[in-house]
C-alpha cells in the first residue's frame, strides 16, 4: 500500500479507502460483526489506514463497529464520516443545517468512541441550507478540535468551488476533498468535478468504483449462476459492453475484472490521485480487491477501456476543445498582436 496527501492538506491517507457501508447487517445485505472485523483486518494488515463511513450507514452500526476496530490504535487510522441524512425521517434531524451538523457529529463521536473525527463530509447537498452556514459550522468544529478536516460529497462542482472561495476569503477551515461517483461505467465526473478538483487542489475519493458490481464480472462471467445471467439482462447495453470488454482484458492480463477496474481508477489520466472507496462483504473479496495494487495496466488495455467507456463531454467542453474554437481564439488574424 502506498500513501497520498489528501488534497492541499498534510493528511496522509492510503491509496485505497475502506468503504464501511457493508459493516452491519441491519439493512439486510451487509456483513455481521465477525465478518466486518475480518474485512477490516485484511485492509489494515495490507497497510490501509483510510476508512469511510457515515452517520446513517446500517442505522449507525457501521460507526459502532469501526469505533471498536480502531480502538487499539486510534491515532493510526484516518476516519471519515458523513452527515446530512436522517435515520427516522424527522425533519429536524436531516439536511445540511448547522443544527443537524452538530447533532450528527456528537452522535458519531459517541458511536466511534473517539474525541475527534479526522474528516467530516457533507453527505449530499440538500438544496436549502446556505453554503455560508455549512462552512461556518465546519470551521467551528475544526476550531473546537472535534473535526480535523472537511470535505463535500455528491454536490455540483459550481457549488463546491464557490464554497472553496468563500472559505478562503473568510479564513475558515478549507474544503480539502470531494467525494463522487466514478468508475468505467460512470465517467460524468470528468466533465466538471474532476477538472475542478485538479484546479483547486482537492483530494478525490470515488465511491462505487466497481459500479455496484457491474464491473466485478458477476454479470458477464458466463458461469453456472443462472441468477447472474438473468441479472445481466437488466443491464443497459452500454454497461454490458463495458463490463464485457473489461472482463476480456482482465482475462488476458491474468487478473480479475474487479482488480483491473480498480487499477484503472488508481492511475487514471483524468485524475491520477483519485482514491477508490473499496467495500466488501467478505475477507476473501477484500483480498481480491487489494490485488489491484500489484497490477500495472498496459497502455493498450487502458486505451481499449477508455474507448469503450468514453462519454460525450458536451457543451462547453467540446466547443472549447474544437478546431474551430482554436482557430478563432488562438490563431485568428489578431493573434500575432498578443504578447
Amino acid at each position: 500500500m502506498r500513501y497520498r496527501l489528501l488534497g492541499r492538506s498534510g493528511l496522509r491517507v492510503s491509496q485505497l479507502c475502506l468503504g464501511a457501508m457493508t459493516f452491519g447487517d441491519g439493512w439486510g445485505w451487509g456483513a455481521d460483526k465477525e465478518t466486518s472485523r475480518a474485512i477490516f483486518d485484511v485492509f489494515a494488515q495490507a497497510g490501509g489506514n483510510f476508512i469511510d463511513t457515515a452517520y446513517v450507514y446500517t442505522d449507525g452500526t457501521s460507526e459502532q463497529y469501526i469505533g471498536e476496530f480502531i480502538a487499539s490504535d486510534r491515532d493510526h487510522f484516518v476516519v471519515g464520516t458523513k452527515y446530512s441524512s436522517s435515520l427516522d425521517g424527522d425533519i429536524s434531524k436531516a439536511g445540511n443545517s448547522r443544527k443537524n451538523m452538530m447533532r450528527s457529529v456528537e452522535l458519531s463521536l459517541r458511536r466511534l468512541k473517539t474525541d475527534y473525527i479526522d474528516l467530516l463530509w457533507l453527505h449530499t447537498w440538500d438544496g436549502t441550507t446556505p453554503i455560508e452556514e455549512i462552512l461556518r459550522g465546519f470551521d467551528d468544529l475544526v476550531r473546537s478540535g472535534k473535526v480535523h478536516y472537511v470535505g463535500i460529497s455528491d454536490t455540483a462542482a459550481w457549488r463546491i468551488s464557490r464554497g472553496c472561495a468563500i472559505a478562503d476569503f473568510y479564513g475558515w477551515a478549507p474544503i480539502v476533498a470531494v467525494q463522487l461517483a466514478y468508475n468505467l461505467v460512470a465517467r460524468s465526473a470528468e466533465r466538471d468535478l474532476l477538472p475542478m478538483a485538479r484546479e483547486l487542489g482537492l483530494g478525490v475519493t470515488a465511491w462505487s468504483p466497481l459500479a455496484g458490481g457491474i464491473l466485478s464480472g458477476k454479470y458477464t462471467s458466463g458461469g453456472s449462476s443462472v441468477g447472474g445471467r438473468l441479472e445481466a439482462s437488466r443491464l443497459k447495453p452500454r454497461e454490458l459492453e463495458i463490463a464485457t470488454v473489461l472482463g476480456e482484458a482482465a482475462s488476458e492480463l491474468g487478473c480479475s475484472p474487479s482488480q483491473l477496474g480498480l487499477a484503472w481508477l488508481l492511475d487514471n489520466p483524468a485524475f491520477a490521485d483519485a482514491i477508490p472507496i473499496v467495500g466488501a462483504r467478505s475477507a476473501d473479496q477484500m483480498h481480491e480487491n487489494l490485488g489491484c495494487l500489484d497490477l500495472t495496466v498496459p497502455a493498450a488495455v487502458r486505451d481499449r477501456l477508455a474507448d469503450v467507456s468514453a462519454i460525450e463531454l458536451g457543451f462547453p467542453h467540446e466547443l472549447l476543445a474544437s478546431e474551430i474554437n482554436a482557430r478563432f481564439t488562438l490563431t485568428g488574424p489578431t493573434s500575432p498582436l498578443i504578447r
